[in-house]
């Protein structure tokens, strides 16, 4: 999936209903993508497994994102949009009290394979047969 969110969080920060709350929250941050392409992992990391300033830590949430699909086009984007990621994600990490951190890495869709075919591109017919479909599916010859 991509974009894909790998959340590093200290041992029993979420329940299995908050990891689905917080994956579906993701899911939102993306409404003109297929919801199959976003992927939400979650990586316990006990504190003396996380050091920060060479200090073990806890209480806190490094979030990192790989972007494929889409890239931002403009800083006005990117700024709305992590506005949108503070609000969504708000109730799983500041509003707990959590220290947490956020990068998003973006990688040109040049080098992305779903079930080994190129996705198609975005606002094309193929994509929206993709979304409509909820799953990659082989697409005619052009």
């Amino acid at each position: 999936p991509m974009p894909l969110w790998t959340v590093y969080h200290p041992p029993e920060t979420y329940t299995a209903e908050d990891r689905q709350a917080f994956a579906e929250a993701v899911v939102s941050l993306y409404p003109i993508l297929p919801d199959f392409y976003v992927g939400t992992v979650f990586r316990e990391v006990p504190a003396e497994s996380f050091y920060i300033g060479g200090k073990p830590v806890d209480g806190f949430v490094r979030i990192a994102v790989d972007h494929i699909a889409r890239q931002f086009s403009s800083d006005a984007m990117r700024r709305k949009w992590l506005d949108m990621v503070n609000g969504a994600l708000g109730p799983f990490l500041g509003e707990r009290g959590l220290d947490w951190e956020l990068h998003v890495d973006e990688t040109p869709n040049e080098l992305w394979l779903i079930q080994g075919m190129r996705p198609p591109l975005p606002n094309t017919a193929g994509e929206k047969l993709w979304m409509a479909e909820g799953r990659p599916v082989r697409l005619p010859e052009a």
